[in-house]
């Protein structure tokens, strides 16, 4: 990545622009907004009423609405249930009439929703939901699925396991958690390098049908190439070595232990799943799969430093140190993991005095935290490319603008 001409670009683009231009004021259109369209809706198979494919042909255009709202379906996944005891955001009669700022120019919601191929968008401020939209005829029952925002939630578990002195401390190295790694580069990694995707470690080959990086693989394909904690480098193996660490330490799967100490624990209203590998374990690097308000409501125990309704269920000083750039991880700063971003535990961090964070997923899977406002932003989408500067660039005008109108309320 071109990493400090795309920063100042952002800079330029963002910072300056959203200072001028965020307002909002009620409309009469009831939330949910729902469309059954899309852009380009034609080419995602609208015709066929969005279809579904299968493993080799889920990034298909035209099956990539039906596939990532049904991934659980195409996949072997763990089901983890819904709270017992359901929790509702407050929501407004009326949508707001959203503005935002992108390139200079100034936008409603609305078109943001027409430039976009967004599935879900979902925005909030504590407890009440400030805008909520569906498109290509998707609905807040549906699971959507979260790609690399997965990485964020096995992160958030390993600090409860640290808090249940279950892992003894992110020195110790994978090894002590996993024997069968315990002579390999891996085996020998800090757990805090993991998080940090700064192993140093890079692995050869990985399964082409969901990504699923096998024990054989991470043994005898993965090599040293930078010393440890010095390079940052993005790694779904950094990622699934972490999730076998987790699941070993905890002696269960990652969606038992989410379930047991989140999920349960915020209301989540509906069903979520966890896909598999042909091992059975969970995909620690992806594919965790729940509904847009449920996703929220993980999103606004972030925003409340892992505190819900009064109860810690992640330590907060985990949080505030997953969401912070130290200045021993220079390689973490903003602008250097990425043209925008910082890196913290397996979360993205927005450049700027004012601690905010995001967790990002291919094609367009997007949550933004401000703990400060406790403002959030859901996205699920269905953008073709993983990554795809341009696309992002609108959605940081987005947050940007929404953190003018809000954050300081």
């Amino acid at each position: 990545m071109e990493v400090k001409s795309h920063l100042a670009v952002m800079k330029l683009h963002f910072l300056l622009p959203v200072l001028l231009f965020a307002t909002c004021s009620l409309r009469g259109s009831h939330l949910p907004v729902m469309n059954a369209g899309g852009p380009e809706a034609q080419l995602y198979g609208q015709a066929e009423h969005y279809p579904t494919g299968s493993a080799t042909t889920m990034f298909e255009r035209k099956y990539l609405v039906g596939d990532f709202s049904h991934f659980d379906t195409l996949f072997p996944a763990h089901s983890i249930s819904a709270s017992a005891k359901p929790w509702e955001f407050h929501t407004p009669a009326d949508s707001p009439e959203i503005r935002y700022s992108h390139r200079g120019e100034h936008y409603l919601i609305t078109d943001y929703l027409n430039h976009l191929p967004v599935t879900g968008l979902l925005i909030a401020k504590e407890d009440q939901i400030l805008f909520e939209a569906y498109q290509y005829d998707r609905t807040p029952q549906e699971r959507l699925t979260s790609q690399s925002m997965a990485k964020t939630i096995v992160a958030m578990l390993v600090g409860i396991a640290v808090s249940d002195h279950v892992i003894g401390s992110i020195e110790d190295t994978a090894g002590n958690y996993i024997p069968e790694l315990k002579d390999s580069p891996y085996g020998s990694s800090k757990l805090i390098d993991l998080l940090h995707m700064s192993s140093g470690i890079t692995c050869q080959s990985s399964d082409t049908d969901t990504g699923e990086i096998k024990m054989q693989t991470l043994k005898a394909e993965c090599k040293q190439a930078f010393a440890a904690g010095t390079h940052f480098q993005y790694s779904g193996a950094d990622a699934e070595v972490l999730g076998l660490v987790l699941s070993n330490a905890v002696h269960k799967s990652l969606s038992a232990y989410l379930e047991e100490k989140i999920w349960s624990q915020i209301g989540t209203t509906s069903k979520a799943s966890w896909t598999t590998d042909s091992s059975g374990h969970d995909l620690a690097f992806c594919c965790f799969n729940a509904t847009l308000r449920d996703y929220a409501h993980f999103a606004r125990l972030l925003a409340f430093d892992g505190a819900w309704n009064g109860k810690q269920l992640i330590p907060k000083d985990w949080i505030l140190q997953a969401t912070t750039v130290s200045d021993s991880t220079p390689q973490l700063a903003p602008g250097k993991p990425a043209p925008f971003f910082g890196y913290g535990y397996q979360v993205w961090i927005l450049p700027g005095q004012r601690r905010m964070f995001t967790l990002l997923g291919s094609n367009g899977q997007r949550i933004f935290v401000d703990p400060q406002s406790k403002l959030i932003l859901v996205q699920t989408a269905v953008m073709e490319k993983p990554i795809d500067p341009p696309k992002d660039a609108e959605t940081i005008g987005l947050w940007l603008s929404l953190i003018h109108r809000y954050g300081e309320q």
